[in-house]
């Protein structure tokens, strides 16, 4: 399990010299965000078992995160799942079998807890696979559940992300980008989550 200070602490450290996160190339540029749809839960739903269909046991557990994740806030209407696995970096546990259901690999990144996105279709997904160690799952679930309670927080968020997407496509600028100009206010959001959950003190 991760520690305290790993789960309140983030990691900005680029990754090795030379290294290169995009399997299939880097994003096109241009941010859709979408106003919430009551479907985006039904999606993950679908996509879930489609996933524990395709890896049985392997599936140490499966979370939907994200903006579609939280009631009442825009989004890219693309479902982000984390999957939890026994070791990330086996690709041959997972990547095949996901791979019959319409996912293919687009990142890869052993260097940050061992993090692999996979993408589909019909519906859009981010499956973002961690090994059972990483804080980015408890970070992640914490940040969901902090804006799902906080009806306040969640609109602010919900400004910020029409903002940064608004000034990145202007820029002609791609999803990371538009995740840096979110950043701060993400922080900020994190922090008084952190707090609140007795991870920090004020």
């Amino acid at each position: 399990m991760p520690s305290r200070a790993e789960i309140v602490s983030f990691d900005d450290s680029p990754g090795p010299p030379g290294a290169n996160p995009w399997v299939l190339g880097p994003p096109a540029s241009g941010i859709d965000i979408a106003d919430p749809d009551p479907a985006w839960p039904r999606h993950y739903d679908d996509l879930a078992a489609r996933i524990r269909g395709a890896l049985g046991w392997r599936v140490l557990h499966l979370e939907h995160v994200g903006s579609t994740s939280v009631p009442g806030l825009p989004a890219k209407p693309i479902i982000d799942i984390d999957l939890t696995v026994a070791d990330p970096d086996c690709e041959q546990d997972y990547v095949p079998a996901l791979e019959t259901i319409g996912f293919r690999l687009t990142i890869r990144e052993p260097w940050w807890y061992g993090h692999r996105v996979l993408r589909a279709d019909e519906p859009r997904c981010n499956l973002h696979v961690f090994g059972f160690d990483s804080p980015e799952l408890v970070k992640h679930r914490i940040f969901r559940d902090w804006l799902r309670g906080n009806p306040d927080e969640r609109d602010r968020y919900a400004t910020v992300k029409r903002q940064a997407a608004s000034e990145a496509n202007a820029a002609g600028e791609h999803v990371m980008q538009y995740n840096a100009r979110k950043q701060l206010v993400i922080r900020e959001i994190y922090h008084r989550a952190f707090v609140a959950a007795g991870l920090l003190e004020e």
